[in-house]
């Protein structure tokens, strides 16, 4: 973030003004951006069902009808992505997932109780009594967004997320990052019962 505000203050040519962006889907990233008071942080949800249906349009066939994808993906073009290198088997992208985001026997069965409530309704971590040590977790691994903001239009670039849709894993306030990420906490679960 330094480097970016010395870029601003110190273009290397004369510019009458600079923007600059930055494009992260880490949660962990968003708080380390938010505490500089000149960066303005603005969520982006995943697309729109428009843009996501045309993107699934491109990639070849054989593959699950639209509502599939969309239901597993929620709209994620990375999910869709993850997916469509999985053979479009959905159990091979959880199996994928849950490895990739370090979801060991011994952080599921620490966290047993508190991630069977949030597989079922992500708003269980917005409690008074949500473990933070938990919720941090999740924020590092990527697996939740948490504090979703208000859905006005005006805090979002594109379209804000739906208020609340527990088929797809968004609560009005914390959400999976995708119904994939959900379902690899899930299989985990399962496998360390």
């Amino acid at each position: 973030m330094k480097s970016l505000l010395n870029l601003i203050e110190y273009p290397p040519a004369s510019y009458e003004s600079i923007v600059v962006i930055a494009a992260t889907s880490e949660g962990a990233t968003r708080e380390k951006i938010g505490r500089h008071l000149w960066a303005l942080p603005r969520p982006m949800w995943n697309m729109s069902r428009e843009g996501f249906e045309q993107l699934y349009r491109q990639l070849p066939d054989p593959k699950p009808g639209v509502e599939d994808a969309w239901r597993l993906t929620g709209g994620n073009p990375r999910a869709l992505s993850l997916l469509h290198q999985a053979g479009w088997s959905a159990e091979r992208a959880v199996a994928d997932l849950a490895e990739a985001k370090g979801l060991a026997p011994s952080f599921v069965e620490k966290w047993r109780k508190w991630l069977e409530e949030t597989v079922e309704d992500p708003d269980a971590l917005w409690r008074a009594d949500a473990p933070e040590e938990l919720v941090g977790g999740l924020v590092a691994r990527n697996l939740i967004v948490y504090n979703m903001y208000d859905r006005e239009s005006w805090l979002w670039i594109d379209q804000p997320p739906p208020e609340r849709d527990l088929e797809i894993g968004v609560g009005n306030h914390v959400a999976w990052q995708t119904p994939l990420h959900r379902e690899a906490v899930k299989r985990a679960l399962e496998k360390t019962k």
